[in-house]
């Protein structure tokens, strides 16, 4: 058992090289061990291309090893035609006969269905080999499919004193207000890396007039998206000039917007309308980095599954309040100069 968790852990480490890269599909990773050595290895580049198993077989050099194999993978193996073949179909051709899984699959295309064909087929399959592990892994895309909405990073930054900025007559004209260090400025550029959308409200576009972009790390920049019911977004803000157009939640169609796609919503429940858009856009994760009140909007209906608070050693005395979050963080991590505050609903103490 202690092999089949070290392969396990390799595979899972495979796994997170597609990480910002195969939404929304998981992160797979696989590998392939014949008399406890690793011949093949392999994990889900981006999606739409083959699946963590296909490239494990086709890296093994001798192919008749596979029929004395043992394949592991991190997740339960496909059995229905996406746009790539069934992972099932490859395995029972290749006559693997051992499968170690480390967690079932939360697609309803699959879900259970992989492992009963390789078990009715006469592999011998072993599940739940660091299964938690694997969970937290994919913990988007299992809340993508279990909840019907994306899996939710709330993202702020505020001072020792609890403001997030100064009031806006306290403002330098024209200049942006930077409560962090470069370093944990990077590293949001990082987060975002790894989420599928990053959402804002049109307050903060008037008073920072953000990007959205990875443009501090290598990686691809989200889904932007803006909530403007009223029409106040100024028509030369950054995200209309280039990139992605941008998901524009209003009550009535904008035509003075160019670069936007545009969801006309009744406004009645906004936060829950903008995520149901979100889920049927296949959106599997958002990380909101709005002001205070989109973030209390979020706070207040419970629509979280991590917080990251970062605070920096500066004391504004006065300015716009930070969210009030009700909740005890857990972990703790210096960037820098700064504080990273965290805690997953999981694990909150409300």
């Amino acid at each position: 058992m202690n092999h089949q968790k070290s392969f396990m852990a390799y595979a899972l480490q495979l796994a997170q090289k597609g990480r910002g890269e195969t939404h929304p599909n998981p992160m797979v990773g696989c590998v392939i061990v014949y008399q406890d050595t690793i011949i093949g290895q392999g994990w889900h580049q981006k999606a739409g291309t083959p699946h963590a198993e296909v490239h494990a077989i086709q890296s093994v050099k001798d192919k008749s090893l596979l029929k004395k194999s043992t394949l592991y993978v991190t997740l339960e193996p496909c059995r229905h035609h996406g746009k790539t073949p069934p992972c099932t179909s490859l395995i029972l051709e290749s006559e693997i006969p051992r499968v170690v899984v480390g967690c079932l699959d939360a697609n309803p295309l699959v879900g259970g269905k992989g492992i009963q064909i390789l078990k009715d087929a006469g592999c011998e399959v072993t599940q739940k080999v660091l299964e938690k592990e694997c969970l937290e892994l994919n913990a988007a895309f299992f809340t993508y499919h279990k909840k019907k909405r994306p899996y939710i990073l709330l993202k702020w930054a505020q001072s020792q004193d609890g403001f997030i900025a100064p009031l806006a007559e306290q403002r330098q004209e024209e200049s942006i207000f930077w409560l962090t260090s470069a370093l944990a400025q990077q590293r949001v550029h990082q987060w975002r890396s790894e989420y599928a959308a990053i959402l804002i409200g049109v307050q903060t576009l008037i008073d920072d007039n953000p990007q959205l972009t990875t443009r501090k790390w290598k990686g691809n920049t989200p889904q932007r998206c803006l909530i403007d019911p009223h029409h106040r977004a100024p028509k030369n803000a950054a995200i209309f000039q280039e990139g992605n157009p941008v998901f524009y939640f209003t009550k009535k169609k904008n035509h003075d917007l160019a670069n936007t796609q545009q969801f006309v919503l009744p406004f009645i429940d906004p936060i829950t309308e903008i995520l149901e858009v979100l889920y049927h856009s296949k959106i599997i994760s958002l990380i909101v980095e709005g002001g205070s009140s989109t973030l209390q909007h979020f706070l207040d209906q419970a629509y979280w599954d991590k917080i990251y608070k970062l605070e920096a050693p500066v004391i504004l005395k006065n300015g716009i309040p930070a969210p009030d979050t009700q909740v005890q963080f857990t972990h703790k991590t210096n960037l820098g100069p700064d504080t990273l505050y965290s805690v997953s609903q999981s694990d909150s103490k409300a």
